[in-house]
């Protein structure tokens, strides 16, 4: 079925449900995985770096590499051959990008709830990906903690 899989992750919550799900089918599958964390450009941290610089940029790369280093170990732990990419630009442009050089059949991401103005403002990675990916594209859900009935 699948061949190559990319594994888009951050870190986060909604990045682990997709590194999970995604190791899974990797697993089921026997494909390759690839996986890419992206640095995205943040405005309001240039604009604060050109005014008074600091190591926030420095601080920032160090954190996607820790995410990266994270992800990895954790599918080497599940028995999968992982490689790792770091980029940096507008997260869905660079999934597809990336999709598209190792030409992978499958692209992995998690899905995270935004507000209007949010969505607006930043668009969405999901969405962007549906419109541009040249390949199948699996949006994972996090679980949410039940409530009390």
């Amino acid at each position: 079925m699948y061949k190559k899989i990319l594994l888009a992750y951050d870190g986060s919550q909604e990045g682990r449900a997709a590194l999970k799900q995604g190791a899974e089918l990797a697993i089921m599958c026997q494909a390759e995985v690839c996986l890419l964390a992206v640095l995205a450009p943040d405005i309001g941290v240039i604009y604060a770096e050109a005014a008074v610089p600091s190591d926030l940029p420095d601080r920032m790369l160090a954190d996607i590499q820790e995410s990266l280093n994270e992800g990895k170990a954790k599918l080497q732990d599940m028995g999968l051959a992982v490689e790792t990419r770091l980029e940096n630009g507008i997260p869905a442009g660079e999934i597809s990008r990336v999709a598209d050089a190792i030409k992978a059949d499958l692209v992995v991401v998690g899905h995270r709830e935004q507000g209007t103005l949010s969505r607006w403002w930043s668009g969405s990675t999901g969405a962007s990906l549906l419109a541009n990916a040249k390949c199948s594209i699996l949006i994972a859900i996090a679980p949410t903690p039940e409530t009390p009935a």
